[in-house]
């Protein structure tokens, strides 16, 4: 078992003992921000291992500023964004105008995280981006623009489009 700062040298070596146990501690946490940004088991598990890959290519220019975990979760974030522009580059426009959102309080109170990151999982895949990368990750719209290649507004949109996806979705909840 190595130190954080020995699991990074020997990774940088090339010593696969390490790459292993680097692997091991983390992918879990990264393979579900993976399945955040896809729709199949085998596509989160394909932006899991090219993530891995980076990670492995990039430690060379990690700089020990801040958590090490927070700059392997970026680097597996901007490759699923990455993956997500290359094979699915479209937004949704998924007809929300009849639906009337619901104020949470209303909501009954037997509503999960579960059942909530169930239906962030269904959103259509542009909303599903920009909700993640905005509510879930934190990045700011004009991030999340350059990341996707979209303009502000459109993060901006899409993002309000996505809220209100989701506070319809569950007014099934409602009523439970």
């Amino acid at each position: 078992m190595f130190s954080e700062q020995e699991l990074i040298k020997e990774c940088i070596k090339g010593n696969r003992k390490a790459e292993k146990e680097l692997y091991d501690k983390y992918n879990n946490l990264f393979f579900a921000i993976c399945l955040r940004y896809t729709n199949s088991r085998e596509e989160a598990e394909d932006i899991l291992i090219t993530g891995f890959m980076a990670i492995f290519e990039s430690l060379p220019s990690y700089k020990h500023q801040g958590s090490f975990e927070g700059w392997m979760k970026r680097i597996m974030v901007h490759t699923a964004i990455d993956h997500f522009r290359v094979n699915k580059k479209h937004f949704a426009d998924t007809d929300i105008e009849n639906c009337q959102p619901i104020e949470a309080s209303t909501m009954q109170e037997n509503i999960d995280a579960k059942d909530i990151l169930k239906q962030i999982h269904a959103m259509p895949e542009g909303y599903k981006q920009v909700f993640n990368l905005y509510a879930i990750e934190g990045y700011k719209h004009s991030e999340i623009a350059s990341m996707l290649e979209v303009s502000e507004g459109t993060s901006k949109s899409q993002y309000a489009k996505a809220t209100k996806w989701l506070q319809c979705r569950l007014q099934e909840y409602k009523y439970k």
